[in-house]
């Protein structure tokens, strides 16, 4: 792979400078796999970045064989996954035990997500159109604004690979039905580069849910069918260098088809995700970066019950940024900037407001002296609908020895209620406010001999969480939550096999007035564990993963238990030549059955075979 190039495609993503560290603007990329552009909207290496980030490559995806993004980040460093189901049905992502819907989710930089639910459509992004994933841990509203408590993942979609023409291929057979295959054609040149891959994926699925046509028995529904799903998805990305002085690049993702599931009003939709944009950056002094971008996201679905038309929500959002990164001196930086956002909703449903405008204004120190850094931004957000809204953060490192560095991360985030919240005919409430949190942490980071280590401790309070207000029989911003966590990851090698780790003790209590108070958040996973362990034998690769999930109440008065489970899966390739490779997987080898939500049916023990053509190995 070009690996210069391709990192400074990544570096431009998110309208932000080739810079290798918090010093001024310069030429010099470092490779890939040390930079992170997520935490800061500016390249840092891995080293200089102050926030805890969880990287996975393109290597990763392959080597670990997931088969979906549930699959991929379960059991990661604070990440808690729930899911209604097999393939393509309806995935929550609980980043350091905060709300699903407080999570923000960028593809290229582009914000991604449903506009009336405020939820993103995990299960419809598929793994083979994604190069890189950086998940941010805690909260980034004061670079990006709203929906940043949690955290930030930025998804990173497929580049070529190699010098010159280059295209990439695989197959994939598997366990009910599965059916998947992806083409990809490819051109990398000295100044430029274009890519397309293509990616299709069918499968029958299994029962999804085992509720009952009885109030309070999940899905409402006792359809004890399978529940096939359908994904067909194209990115196509291109760029052009101008030498030193910047580079233009466009990416377009789109994902579309067709999920069946069990319900009483609705069981099958008809969906489409898509995210486009373009990005220019513009070395205008040897101290100053100028940058803009223009993106566009689209979350669409028309639903159907029993075969006939039902209902039909499509949101859209046109954004644009400016942004400047200008280096005051060696080891500073300062980047000021500019994010103005339009949301459309078009749906069979009467919503008394269809759009809204979001402007947002931010900047952000980073700076290096001796053994210390810091980090300190600001931003306000202006809402059309609720005013105008103020977040900060605030990060301290310090190294305390070669290979060891101390450090502690103080920020402000919130939550912009959603259309549904606001608008939607009968329930909605047009007075409601931002949900608002404050969280801190400390942490150590380690390099030594015997691997990769960090520890992380945090706090996080909620205020003003949007529920149901009885007194009034709509939403209001009547709840509170106070999460405490631990989080512990370590990757090393040991006797030959590559060791990668992670461990979450989270605790997400309910801390609103009333019954429920003292209690568990819903769907959070107490602890949660995960084990990668790989080992190569010259053209021979084997592995396992092992995922252990505490238990978890499915409702906010914890009443109904979940209960922890452990599951193993098992893989192994081969290498036929340099790029034919072969791969088989083993999910679920003990045929655990769990659930994650109440009622929601799990996959059993599965197999997959692939063939992969790569043309950089």
């Amino acid at each position: 792979m070009h690996r210069t190039l391709l990192c400074a495609a990544v570096a431009a993503l998110l309208t932000l400078p080739a810079a290798a560290t918090r010093a001024e603007p310069a030429p010099h990329t470092p490779e890939l796999d040390d930079i992170i552009v997520t935490a800061t909207r500016t390249a840092v290496t891995a080293d200089a970045n102050l926030a805890p980030v969880s990287v996975i490559t393109r290597q990763d995806i392959e080597r670990l064989q997931a088969r979906s993004l549930h699959d991929l980040l379960r059991g990661l460093p604070g990440v808690t996954v729930s899911s209604n189901g097999g393939a393509g049905k309806q995935t929550s992502l609980f980043l350091r035990g905060t709300e699903s819907d407080h999570l923000l989710v960028l593809i290229d930089g582009v914000r991604v997500g449903s506009a009336t639910t405020g939820s993103v459509a995990f299960q419809d992004l598929p793994l083979e159109q994604i190069e890189r994933i950086e998940i941010v841990r805690g909260p980034r509203s004061s670079l990006y604004g709203s929906d940043a408590l949690g955290g930030v993942i930025q998804i990173f979609t497929r580049r070529g690979a190699g010098q010159g023409l280059n295209a990439s291929f695989s197959a994939t057979l598997g366990s009910y039905a599965t059916r998947e295959a992806t083409a990809g054609i490819g051109f990398n040149g000295t100044a430029g580069w274009l890519n397309a891959t293509l990616a299709h994926a069918d499968t029958d699925g299994f029962n999804s849910c085992r509720g009952q046509a009885t109030p309070g028995a999940g899905c409402f529904a006792d359809q004890p069918d399978n529940d096939p799903y359908r994904n067909s998805s194209l990115t196509l990305n291109g760029g052009w260098r101008f030498g030193e002085a910047g580079d233009l690049q466009a990416h377009a993702l789109r994902a579309e088809g067709r999920n069946t599931y069990d319900g009483s009003f609705v069981d099958e939709s008809h969906y489409r995700e898509q995210a486009v944009g373009a990005k220019l950056r513009l070395q205008a002094h040897e101290r100053l970066v100028l940058s803009a971008s223009a993106g566009q996201s689209q979350d669409y679905s028309d639903n159907f019950g029993a075969g006939v038309f039902k209902t039909r929500f499509d949101t859209q959002r046109d954004s644009y940024s400016l942004q400047g990164d200008i280096g005051l001196a060696q080891q500073q930086l300062l980047s000021i900037g500019a994010d103005y956002a339009n949301d459309e909703v078009d749906s069979t449903t009467a919503y008394v407001e269809r759009s809204r405008r979001v402007t947002g204004v931010f900047a952000q120190y980073q700076g290096q002296a001796g053994a210390h850094d810091i980090e300190a931004s600001l931003r306000n957000d202006d809402n059309e609908q609720f005013g105008t809204h103020t977040t900060g953060g605030l990060a301290w490192g310090y190294a305390l020895s070669e290979g060891l560095r101390l450090i502690a991360n103080y920020g402000t985030a919130f939550k912009a209620p959603t259309f549904n919240e606001l608008y939607f005919p009968g329930f909605g409430n047009a007075n409601l406010k931002p949900e608002e949190s404050r969280s801190a942490e400390i942490g150590l980071r380690g390099m030594t001999q015997a691997g990769r280590w960090e520890l992380h401790a945090f706090h996080t309070r909620v205020d003003e969480l949007i529920a149901f207000d009885a007194a009034t029989f709509a939403p209001g911003n009547i709840d509170q939550a106070r999460i405490r966590g631990l989080e512990a990851s370590w990757a090393t090698d040991i006797a030959g096999w590559a060791v990668d780790s992670s461990l979450t003790l989270l605790d997400p209590r309910n801390d609103s007035q009333g019954a429920n108070n003292g209690n568990y958040l819903p769907r959070r996973a107490r602890q949660s564990a995960r084990v990668d362990l790989d080992r190569r034998y010259g053209a021979f690769a084997v592995g396992t993963t092992v995922d252990v999930q505490g238990e978890r109440y499915d409702d906010l008065g914890n009443r109904r238990r979940l209960g922890g489970y452990a599951t193993l899966d098992l893989r192994a390739e081969y290498a036929v030549t340099p790029e034919w490779l072969v791969q088989a997987r083993v999910a679920n080898l003990t045929d655990r059955n769990y659930e994650t939500a109440a009622f929601y049916n799990q996959a059993g023990r599965s197999y997959y075979l692939t063939l992969r053509y790569r043309p950089d190995h």
